[in-house]
């Protein structure tokens, strides 16, 4: 399994979890999820595009509010940053 596999899997385990999570816990996986989607998005050539900055931003604000969001943002975002590795991954592996 691929380190990416295995952090998309994280991010569905803490989304699942989120009672037993911490604010910065919260904050540490979707700044994590931000650095990733961004590597991603360069390899993949879609850094410009307007959707991939929108989720970026959501995700930077969620990050930044961990500590205020109630639980089901919480874990929106966690989903939708995993969300986005995953679709990033498909194409990654698509021109592999």
């Amino acid at each position: 399994m691929s380190s990416t596999t295995e952090f998309i899997a994280e991010l569905i385990r803490a989304a699942n979890g989120i009672e037993k999570l911490t604010h910065y816990e919260v904050s540490r996986l979707l700044d994590l999820s931000i650095d990733t989607i961004r590597d991603m998005c360069r390899q993949t050539g879609v850094a410009g595009i307007h959707s991939a900055r929108d989720v970026l931003i959501d995700l930077r604000l969620s990050s930044e509010r961990a500590r205020d969001l109630p639980p089901e943002q919480v874990r929106d975002a966690l989903i939708d940053a995993a969300d986005v590795l995953r679709s990033l991954k498909i194409v990654l592996d698509r021109n592999v």
